[in-house]
């Protein structure tokens, strides 16, 4: 029985993945954010629970992929529509522009899976933490109508840009690491984690003394692990 564990939770990421789906067009980003979420912890435990239990499958990657496309391709492009919808109030050709993310992450997913150079680490940006950027975005920009990020999105420029940065990230080559553990990660792998997990740590505390909303970390902490990744790979290092 041991190895349908993985897969079952696996498709609990689907599921998630679905019911967030419904949510967003509901135009109810902020449960279809907090789907996302627990689609993300779903992604982490099945591999997990495979790595714990030796029970890898060709049907639990493939299986693995598929949910992916759902909970970070296009769920993260449906709210990202009707984020761009609310905020400028009507249709526009601008409000279609990141549905080009669930085509970029149906290519990453794609790609992810017949690359074998992506063991340790990832080319391009993974599927889910664009899509939990994406979410985070869409939450606070739900929750707190007059923030700056509210007046960028009611722009013509702010989330076609966003997309598309994204969506090009997902498919590059630019290498990116991995936030899974392993026993022989090596030590420069660890102190890049290390390095991050401050940063995490002064964006959570940030949040809390200027008393933000909590989808901030998860914005933040996204941006941070974007940008130092570019660094690192413009630095070689």
């Amino acid at each position: 029985m041991k190895k349908y564990i993985p897969d079952t939770i696996t498709s609990m990421n689907l599921l998630c993945g679905v019911i967030g789906v419904v949510f967003a067009f509901k135009g109810r980003p902020d449960l279809a954010f907090i789907m996302m979420l627990a689609a993300s912890v779903a992604d982490f435990f099945d591999g997990f629970a495979a790595r714990a239990l030796n029970a890898y499958s060709d049907l639990g990657k493939e299986l693995d992929s598929l949910c992916d496309m759902v909970s970070f391709g296009v769920l993260p492009a449906v709210m990202l529509y009707n984020c761009s919808r609310a905020c400028m109030f009507g249709e526009s050709w601008v409000c279609w522009v990141p549905l080009v993310i669930a085509l970029a992450s149906g290519l990453r997913l794609a790609k992810f899976n017949v690359d074998t150079r992506q063991t340790s680490g990832f080319l391009g940006l993974p599927t889910p933490a664009s899509a939990l950027l994406v979410g985070s975005l869409c939450y606070y920009v739900a929750v707190d109508p007059s923030s700056f990020l509210a007046t960028w999105c009611a722009g013509p420029v702010f989330i076609p840009v966003v997309s598309v940065c994204l969506s090009l990230l997902m498919v590059s080559e630019i290498p990116m690491f991995s936030l899974k553990l392993h026993k022989d990660d090596p030590q420069i792998l660890k102190n890049k984690r290390m390095a991050l997990a401050f940063l995490v740590l002064a964006a959570i505390l940030v949040v809390i003394i200027c008393r933000l909303n909590w989808s901030l970390v998860v914005l933040i902490t996204l941006s941070v692990y974007i940008l130092k990744n570019l660094v690192y790979a413009t630095l070689k290092i």
